[in-house]
């Protein structure tokens, strides 16, 4: 048998490509975007402020802010033909594959045929998602076809917008903001990485994008916000939840929203979103929600010393601002656009084709027996 290779499964711990981009666990807050702590973006940037910086390695100054500002509000128009694919997709159907369903039909409409078009169809990308996901959803649910026009200037409030049909309030858009830069960008995740496979054969960006989606689809990468939603609203009080926690973990049941591939004392996005929370359970006048996620953080802590992943506290923020919570993991997906696009230029830049070997654990070489010998 072969000797192993170091990492163990999943390739934890082991280099898989060089990056410029981000870090993970490394610096005071754990995390970067092409040198910047994360929770100084978090604080000081808006999210188109991000995207640029992603693309192009530096952040904008005002002027080159506001013209791209603008050039994303231009781009946001849906084709015909993609809005007529939209309303063929059933209420019941999962909304990530929706968005795959849309970034792919995207792709036969504006195909990308030259590498120097990639920043132009990945702002398209980043302009029109927010409209795919909610075109589909009011179509399905609500039987209305909503008008890209927002009158928004940002994603954060054209998105929040289309979804509610109103203008958001100030804290929610300033919320938003803040979930999509805290999503941007992750290093080498599941999907992430799955973009970069998909560029190393020199495929085209919008077949990256919808495989990352693809990837990020799957609930142990994604879908853990909603997963969180989903448990913490079946309590009525903190003392509920800990009681429902403690027999979780003695069922050694999964708990969503919990620890990372990655960090190992604590993700710096969770701080950063749970305050947000906190506001927003106040401006609602919460009682229950926020204090059974705090109780759960604590449970959690004080049993396993797991912490809290930046998923976790997005589950009540999200739930505050009145979405639904199967549209949690697309609002990932239109925030980690940026982070996928960012990591195909790279690959892109200098490439070679993504090919790892497989340590065989199979049988030894061997004859294939007559027929009548085979039992």
């Amino acid at each position: 048998m072969a000797e192993k290779t170091p990492g163990g499964a999943g390739l934890r711990g082991q280099i898989a490509g060089k990056s410029a981009i981000c870090t993970v666990a490394m610096g005071h807050s754990g995390l970067t975007y092409y040198g910047y702590e994360v929770d100084d973006l978090a604080e000081n940037c808006e999210f188109e402020e991000i995207a640029y910086l992603l693309f192009n390695g530096e952040l904008p100054n005002a002027r080159q802010l506001a013209d791209y500002r603008a050039r994303l509000v231009e781009l946001r128009s849906l084709p015909p033909a993609l809005k007529k694919a939209l309303e063929l997709i059933p209420k019941e159907a999962h909304p990530m594959d929706v968005l795959r369903t849309g970034v792919s039909m995207l792709g036969n409409l504006e195909t990308e045929t030259s590498f120097e078009q990639q920043k132009d169809q990945a702002d398209r990308l980043i302009a029109t998602l927010p409209g795919m996901i909610c075109y589909w959803y009011r179509y399905s649910h609500d039987g209305v076809r909503v008008d890209m026009d927002s009158g928004e200037d940002s994603i954060a409030g054209h998105f929040l917008h289309l979804l509610h049909d109103r203008a958001p309030s100030a804290l929610h858009r300033q919320v938003m903001q803040v979930s999509l830069v805290l999503y941007a960008e992750h290093e080498f995740n599941a999907s992430t990485f799955t973009a970069r496979v998909c560029a190393s054969t020199l495929s085209d960006i919008h077949s990256c994008i919808t495989a990352a989606i693809g990837s990020l689809r799957g609930p142990l990468h994604g879908g853990a916000n909603e997963a969180a939603m989903d448990m913490i609203k079946q309590w009525s009080s903190a003392d509920e939840a800990e009681q429902a926690v403690m027999g979780m973990l003695k069922r050694k049941e999964k708990i969503m929203g919990f620890g990372h591939a990655v960090y190992t004392e604590s993700d710096p996005r969770n701080a950063i979103i749970k305050k947000w929370s906190e506001k927003l359970a106040a401006e609602v006048n919460d009682t229950v929600l926020y204090p059974v996620s705090v109780r759960c953080e604590e449970v959690m802590w004080r049993e396993k010393k797991l912490f809290c992943n930046a998923d976790f506290f997005h589950a009540s923020a999200y739930h505050f601002m009145g979405i639904p919570t199967k549209l949690f993991t697309p609002i990932f997906v239109m925030s980690r656009t940026t982070g996928w696009s960012a990591h195909v230029f790279e690959q892109r830049a200098d490439n070679r084709i993504i090919r790892p070997n497989a340590e065989y654990i199979g049988p030894a070489p061997r004859r294939v027996p007559p027929m009548e010998q085979r039992p």
